[in-house]
């Protein structure tokens, strides 16, 4: 069994999923990991689909150098417009999350209630080739593959608010510390208030 860089705990019920060394660029995850982050899963399933098919856009928000502007990266919630369509890095993504619903599926968790708690994406080693340069030399042409990890938990039941008899609390009339210290405060003798 592989380590995760965050192990949830065990009384959640939640699923797993990764991948190691995948040839897709690890700014194009990074992005996409950063973006599905804290989604439902059926929104998030609907997004990469919506990449792949140019509707929707993946907004870069960190590796922007030389990313050109987009319109639509303005739909999003995210600082700047800078955005891409990263398709190959997108269907290794949609791949592992489909992977991740399926384990769920296999524990007995409730699809409609996932959501991604923890997407995060890392630098694997690069795959060394070499291009020949002017003048007789050699030099570097890399990869920059990515290792995806993905964990999904099942939303918890909202709970209701107690009803505040008082009319004191988060509703009713604020309180403050030297107006608690007056209902504390016990009177001793008979003086005029």
């Amino acid at each position: 069994m592989t380590r995760y860089a965050v192990e949830p705990d065990t009384a959640v019920p939640h699923s797993k999923s990764r991948g190691s060394h995948l040839r897709v660029h690890y700014k194009h995850c990074r992005e996409i990991a950063h973006h599905i982050k804290g989604m439902p899963v059926v929104k998030a399933q609907k997004f990469l689909d919506d990449v792949l098919a140019f509707k929707a856009i993946v907004p870069f928000t960190r590796h922007t150098g030389g990313i050109g502007r987009k319109a639509m990266a303005k739909q999003s919630k995210s600082a700047g417009d800078k955005g891409r369509w990263p398709v190959k890095a997108t269907a290794v993504v949609k791949d592992l999350l489909s992977n991740a619903v399926a384990n769920g599926e296999t524990k007995g968790l409730d699809i409609e209630k996932l959501f991604i708690s923890h997407a995060q994406c890392n630098r694997a080693p690069p795959g060394r080739r070499r291009t020949y340069r002017a003048h007789g030399r050699i030099g570097k042409y890399a990869s920059q593959p990515a290792h995806i990890e993905l964990i999904l938990e099942e939303k918890k039941e909202g709970v209701e608010k107690a009803d505040d008899v008082d009319g004191e609390g988060a509703r009713g009339k604020k309180i403050t510390r030297k107006m608690a210290a007056k209902k504390r405060f016990v009177k001793i003798g008979g003086g005029t208030d």
